[in-house]
């Protein structure tokens, strides 16, 4: 495989096939993400991607699914990802789901048409990062897009029949915002409706802009107590007609694996236990990205 840079992909996609068709991300410009900084964003030709879909038919016959890194595979144009995706059928016949990242600014470059002629060539889950439900928060670490764009791009990846798992990120409004980005959060998720939803935890990374911003004082990182608050605040914001919500991540203080609405209530009394010190936190020496 011609792999470059920093392979980024999903917890959940640890034992698929890593096709690589694009290098870092088309917008790289979030002040808390580290992921692809120091990388020029480029999408790798088809020869490159023909031969590395030639090499997982000899070699990767075992893993049923692919996911297409890195983070922006959907910024390739309708002109030419369908091509792969066919290709991907034809050389790989046994793969059953291709998953890919995606943000507001590829999606937007979608039509409805266009993600349902996806979905028939084998795309079966979407991952997006919205971050926050809250402009404000939004806009504080340059996220491309609006919570109304979040909204109208999730949904028509729901309407395409293609599963959405959906990113957020506790603590990134700070002490002053943590209420309102928790509660518009949840009524982000609300409205999208999304078959998975992961929180992570905010872990500031040395070179990035919101981390200067900690270290100079701009910005302040809330206390493991208050992650807590926000995350309980958020789920009890959100309304999923039958979700997973995780918060299982390495980064989290407190594991949770719910399925909403379910498991709400009972999600939520344990959140109110962890936060009355009833129930152990993770160390930090055992927190990671």
């Amino acid at each position: 495989m011609h792999y470059e840079g920093n392979m980024i992909r999903p917890p959940s996609e640890a034992n698929s096939i890593l096709l690589q068709v694009t290098v870092g991300c088309s917008h790289n410009k979030c002040t808390f993400c580290a992921a692809y900084k120091g990388e020029r964003f480029k999408i790798k030709s088809d020869e490159i991607i023909k031969e590395d879909i030639k090499f997982a038919s000899k070699y990767c016959q075992q893993q049923k699914r692919l996911f297409l890194c890195d983070g922006d595979a959907m910024i390739i144009s309708q002109k030419r990802l369908p091509g792969i995706f066919r290709d991907i059928r034809e050389q790989l016949p046994w793969v059953n789901r291709v998953g890919v990242y995606a943000n507001a600014k590829s999606l937007m470059r979608k039509s409805l048409a266009e993600l349902k002629e996806m979905k028939e060539l084998g795309l079966g889950i979407v991952y997006m990062g919205l971050e926050s439900g809250d402009d404000e928060t939004l806009a504080m670490v340059n996220k491309k897009g609006n919570a109304e764009d979040m909204i109208e791009q999730g949904r028509k990846v729901r309407e395409a029949g293609i599963k959405l798992s959906i990113t957020v990120l506790l603590g990134l409004a700070g002490p002053e915002r943590s209420s309102i980005h928790a509660i518009e959060t949840g009524r982000v998720l609300s409205a999208i409706d999304p078959q998975y939803v992961g929180a992570l935890s905010l872990m500031l990374v040395p070179g990035t802009p919101l981390h200067d911003d900690w270290v100079s004082g701009k910005f302040t990182l809330i206390e493991p107590e208050q992650m807590l608050q926000e995350l309980g605040l958020m789920i009890s914001h959100t309304n999923l007609s039958r979700g997973l919500f995780f918060a299982n991540h390495a980064s989290n203080y407190l594991p949770i694996k719910a399925r909403l609405p379910k498991d709400k209530e009972e999600t939520l009394q344990m959140i109110n236990a962890a936060v009355d010190g009833k129930i152990a936190l993770k160390p930090e020496v055992f927190r990671g990205l």
